[in-house]
């Protein structure tokens, strides 16, 4: 029984319920083990960074001054919706483009796989296969795809992803198994495509554009874009066989180029390796050919960008400034 002067206790709030995309929780955790490596990168690599930055500020648009920084908005997986097909409508005719450069342009694949569309008859025009990838698109002309009719994107857009596990990078599957794309269904308006390739098993970070141009080129060989890989081994890795992979050796494709391997801090079965090639699987293959298992294999560098703060499965617009610094690399190719 409560007695005169006595305080009441204070009330208990409910806790409101947290909307989808609320990240409040993740600021509340301690450090990720790979967030703190993101931080030893910038230190072990202080004079790079500051010439990425750097580079970026020379490409900058001069109409649009000084990019400001603003907090990312995050955008979490949606798997029960669709893309909305485009109207059917005469092509945007832009005058001597070839039909591959058109289908890269309207945000289907990069130009080379955009060739391959096309040479494999997958590519209509005004209703017929047409597969020759020089073919020049003409006024009036309807390019279709898969059913649906291709128009060139006039906004081009650029996505960062932090690719979940158990995830297939492409826009669909024969086998009905999770794609990239069934995580941003619905989100996206624009149709864009993934840059390169993660195996079905490896996480970290993945480009989505519909810039095929940009995808080409930070493709490239000559681009030497730099990806960054957090390599974890079924065994402790070897001195003799970091030498190997320092030196180099070829694989059944052709010689390998390392551009840099160490141990992560505290552990000799985690390795970070640094490379520009795009080979299938290359990461997985070096290891593999020294007798090592790669238990998990996690991107967490990709041409100047990282993953920090990108919880796995969400993904993110890129700012202004961040578009600049890919571009930069395609400024770079054409010197």
């Amino acid at each position: 029984m409560k007695k005169k002067g006595d305080k009441e206790a204070p009330k208990k709030k409910t806790p409101e319920p947290k909307k989808s995309g609320d990240f409040s929780a993740f600021l509340d955790k301690k450090p990720k083990k790979n967030n703190a490596l993101f931080d030893k990168l910038s230190k072990a690599y202080p004079k790079k960074i500051k010439k990425f930055e750097a580079d970026a500020e020379k490409f900058e648009d001069k109409k649009g001054g000084k990019t400001k920084s603003e907090q990312p908005e995050f955008e979490r997986k949606n798997d029960n919706k669709s893309f909305k097909a485009p109207k059917e409508a005469p092509a945007v005719f832009l005058e001597n483009t070839r039909l591959n450069k058109y289908v890269a342009l309207s945000g289907v694949c990069s130009r080379r796989a955009a060739a391959d569309l096309v040479k494999n008859g997958e590519i209509f025009v005004n209703g017929k296969v047409h597969d020759d990838p020089s073919y020049v698109v003409q006024k009036g002309d309807v390019i279709t795809y898969s059913g649906k009719v291709l128009k060139v994107e006039d906004k081009k857009v650029y996505y960062l992803m932090n690719k979940p596990k158990n995830t297939i990078t492409s826009a669909k599957d024969e086998k009905g198994r999770k794609t990239v794309m069934d995580l941003i269904a619905g989100k996206v308006e624009e149709r864009v495509f993934p840059v390169g390739r993660l195996d079905r098993n490896t996480t970290g970070l993945l480009l989505l554009t519909n810039d095929g141009d940009l995808s080409t080129a930070l493709a490239h060989p000559s681009s030497k874009v730099k990806k960054i890989y957090l390599a974890s081994l079924d065994k402790n890795f070897s001195l003799k066989d970091l030498e190997k992979v320092r030196e180099g050796f070829s694989l059944d494709d052709g010689p390998i180029e390392v551009d840099d391997i160490n141990y992560a801090e505290g552990s000799k079965s985690e390795m970070l390796i640094t490379i520009h090639m795009g080979k299938n699987r290359i990461v997985r293959r070096i290891f593999e050919h020294l007798g090592y298992e790669v238990v998990k294999l996690d991107r967490i560098y990709f041409g100047g960008l990282t993953k920090k703060d990108l919880p796995r499965g969400f993904w993110r617009p890129l700012d202004e400034k961040e578009v600049i610094l890919l571009k930069h690399f395609i400024g770079r190719k054409k010197k």
